[in-house]
């Protein structure tokens, strides 16, 4: 009994028959998985929340340098720093 299980195991060992073909379905079945998950919203959430994170940054940002040139710009100072308002 144990000389045909030996046996076996050596014929399967040797057989390599369908082994890439098991190898690409494997494969093609992962990708297929993973395009199915991201598809049905599964980074949808993510990608939105980060892109509405970086509007609102950069909404800020020019909000903030908006009102800061314009206080800026109202002063009578020339670029070399003497008075213009005498």
């Amino acid at each position: 009994m144990l000389q045909y299980i030996d046996k076996l195991i050596k014929k399967l060992k040797a057989s390599e028959k369908g082994q890439g073909m098991v190898e690409y379905a494997l494969i093609i079945a992962f990708v297929a998985a993973i395009a199915i998950f991201v598809l049905n919203g599964g980074l949808r959430g993510a990608v939105n929340s980060a892109f509405d994170q970086a509007s609102s940054a950069v909404n800020s940002a020019a909000s903030v340098s908006a009102s800061n040139g314009s206080a800026s710009s109202n002063n009578n100072t020339t670029p070399g720093g003497s008075d213009t308002g005498n």
